[in-house]
Order: structure tokens, then sequence, then C-alpha cells
């Protein structure tokens, strides 16, 4: 089984419109390389689904249901694959989070963002899918920094 993160803008077409649709056909791709990577999913490969534009996060899992096939109804001679939900994550891993993250520092997402259709490690799922679990970090603090475990005294004017 291969692991891929897919992308889609969430007021076109959301995590939860999988859920509410229970498949789709995941279709309109037209980038070469993100098209290589959509022909060479597999029935049960397993996808990070990622809401683009402003949210920027994983929020869901799901599967594809299908093997890809020519998209006929495509006069750009796209592919499309049948994908089903499995679950939404415990919560959105946003992207500022994951680059935040020293074990993805190699995510191809990171390099080459404007795929659609990208390859995940298996590592790099087991990383993000536990990210999802845990609480997540507290956003304007650094740990470490002063301002971050408590504040500076006020000083009163004109004492030393």
């Amino acid at each position: 089984m291969a692991y891929w993160l897919v992308k889609s803008e969430p007021t076109e077409y959301s995590y939860a419109d999988l859920e509410r649709d229970a498949k789709t056909q995941w279709s309109g791709i037209h980038n070469p390389t993100a098209l290589l990577h959509l022909r060479a999913m597999r029935p049960g490969d397993e996808l990070l689904f990622y809401h683009s534009g402003g949210e920027r996060a994983v929020v869901g899992v799901a599967r594809v249901a299908s093997g890809p096939r020519p998209d006929r109804s495509d006069a750009r001679r796209s592919w499309t694959l049948e994908v089903r939900p499995v679950r939404p994550l415990p919560r959105p891993v946003g992207l500022a989070e994951l680059r935040a993250e020293p074990a993805l520092r190699d995510f191809i997402l990171f390099r080459i963002s404007r795929l659609s259709v990208l390859p995940v490690t298996a590592a790099q799922w087991k990383r993000i899918i536990a990210r999802s679990a845990t609480s997540p970090p507290v956003q304007g603090r650094k740990p470490g920094s002063r301002s971050s475990s408590r504040a500076a005294a006020p000083r009163k004017r004109g004492s030393t």
C-alpha cells in the first residue's frame, strides 16, 4: 500500500463533501507530475485529504477505491479514479505545524507546493497522523523564552 496527499479547495470540494457523498471521482488533474502520481495510485492506497486555499491543513483520510483510468469527459486527456472517505482527522494539521515538524523536513509539499497530488512516505504519514492526535501547538510563544514562562515584573518609574 502506498500513501498520497491530495489537495482540494474546501469551497470547491471539502472533506465534509466527500463524507456526505460517500465517494467521488478524483479528476481534473492536468499537471504532468501530478498526473504521474495519480496514475500510480492503486486501490487500497491511502490519501491524506488537504484543504488548500485559506485553510491549508490536512483534515482527513481517504482511500483509493478504483484504479486510474482515462477521463473520457475531459478533452485535455486527464485521468480519474474513485476515492472514498475513511475518517476525518481528530484535528486539522496546518501547514505551519507541518513545516515546524523536523521529521517532515523533506516533505515534497514544501518543495513543490503547487502539486495537487503527491506521494507521502510511510514515516511522514505516521508523523502527520500522530500530530493530528495531539493538542495543537500554542501560537505566538517560543518554547523557553521568558515570555512563555512568566511575564516580566513591571518597573516603577524613578526606581533603580
